[in-house]
C-alpha cells in the first residue's frame, strides 16, 4: 500500500467516523449556548439511531435507496421529541441538568431494547439500506488531493462541516444567535429586554435533539447498519468532549470532533496501516476513550462555559 492509499483510507475513515459527533457536539452547543446543560448526548444519539433503523426497515421496500435520507430525517423528528423532555424538566420544572441528561442517558438504551422485544421479538436488528461511500464530482478526478481527500468518502461529513459553518454563522451574526446567547450568559438581563428566556432554551435543547438525532441516525446508517444496546457506546459522551474541547463554538467542536474522529477511525482501520497495524488492537479500540478522557483532564477546568450554562431561571427574581 502506497502513502496516497493510505492517507485516502485515514482521511475518508475519519470524516465517516466523526459526522455523527459533529452533528451530535452542535447540538450540544447550541443547548449549552442557552444556558442547559445537556450530558443526555448519548441517549438522544441512541434514540435517533433506534427510530431511524426502525423506519429504514419498515419503508425500505418503499423508498429504496432514499431509505437511510428519510431515516435520518425521522431520526432528527424523534430527538426532538426525546430532548423535549430534557427542557420540561429543565427549563419549565428546574430540576437538576445533570440529573436530567442521565435520565435520558439510562432510558433510551433501556427503552429500544424494550421496544424491539416488542416490535421483533430480538435484541439486535439489521438493516440493508445504508448510506455508502462517495465519489465528488470533478473533484474526485485532482491527482493524489482527489484520491485523498474526495474519493471513497462520505456525503453526510461534508454536510456536517457545511451544517458547522451555518451553526457558526447562526449563533455568531444572526438575531437568534445573539439573543440565544444573552439567555446562556445572564438571563435576567435578556428577560428585562424582552427575550423570551424560556423560549430560547427551548429552542436550544431542541436543536440539540435534532442534532443528536441525526447524529444517531448517521451513525446506525452509515456506520454500524444495525441497533442494539450498544450500537451508540459512548459516542454520545466523546461529542460532549469535543464541544467542551471546542469551547461551545460550532466550528471548534467540528474540528475537534474530527480529532476523534480520527482517533477512531485508526481503531478501525489501523490493522491495514503500516506503522500502525503492528499495534495491540486493543490499544487502538481504548485510543479513543483514553483521548477523551485526557482532553476533559486537561481543558475541563480551562475552558469557560457560557455563565448561565446550567443555572435555573426563575422568571420571578
Amino acid at each position: 500500500m502506497n502513502l496516497v492509499d493510505t492517507l485516502q483510507i485515514i482521511v475518508a475513515n475519519m470524516l465517516i467516523y466523526s459526522t455523527p459527533l459533529i452533528f451530535t457536539s452542535i447540538g450540544g452547543v447550541f443547548s449549552e449556548r442557552g444556558g442547559i446543560v445537556n450530558v443526555g448526548l448519548e441517549g438522544i444519539m441512541t434514540i435517533g439511531a433506534f427510530s431511524s433503523v426502525v423506519f429504514n426497515l419498515t419503508t425500505a421496500n418503499i423508498f429504496g435507496s432514499m431509505t437511510p435520507w428519510l431515516s435520518i430525517l425521522f431520526g432528527a423528528l424523534v430527538g426532538a421529541i426525546f430532548s423535549s423532555l430534557h427542557a420540561v424538566a429543565t427549563v419549565n420544572l428546574r430540576a437538576d441538568h445533570i440529573v436530567s441528561g442521565t435520565v435520558l442517558n439510562l432510558m433510551a438504551p433501556a427503552l429500544g431494547v424494550f421496544l424491539l422485544q416488542v416490535l421483533y421479538h430480538q435484541g439486535q436488528i439489521n438493516i440493508s439500506e445504508q448510506i455508502g461511500y462517495w465519489n465528488v464530482p470533478l473533484l474526485s478526478q485532482i491527482p493524489i488531493i482527489g484520491k485523498i481527500f474526495f474519493s471513497q468518502t462520505s456525503l453526510p461529513g461534508f454536510l456536517a462541516i457545511v451544517i458547522a459553518v451555518l451553526a457558526w454563522y447562526t449563533l455568531f451574526k444572526t438575531r437568534f444567535g445573539l439573543r440565544l446567547r444573552s439567555v446562556g450568559e445572564n438571563p435576567q438581563a435578556a428577560d428585562t429586554l424582552g427575550i423570551n428566556v424560556y423560549a430560547y432554551r427551548w429552542a436550544g435543547v431542541l436543536l440539540s435533539g435534532v442534532l443528536g438525532g441525526i447524529g444517531g441516525a448517521i451513525y446506525a446508517q452509515a456506520i454500524s447498519g444495525n441497533f442494539a444496546v450498544s450500537t451508540i457506546a459512548g459516542q454520545g459522551f466523546i461529542s460532549l468532549a469535543a464541544m467542551i474541547f471546542g469551547k461551545w463554538n460550532p466550528i471548534g467542536a467540528m474540528l475537534s470532533s474530527l480529532l476523534f474522529g480520527l482517533f477512531t477511525s485508526l481503531a478501525v482501520v489501523g490493522g491495514q496501516i503500516p506503522g500502525i497495524k503492528e499495534i495491540p488492537s486493543a490499544f487502538l479500540q481504548m485510543a479513543p476513550y483514553v483521548f477523551t478522557i485526557v482532553v476533559l483532564a486537561l481543558f475541563l477546568g480551562k475552558a469557560v462555559a457560557p455563565k448561565a450554562d446550567g443555572v435555573n431561571y426563575i422568571k420571578s427574581k
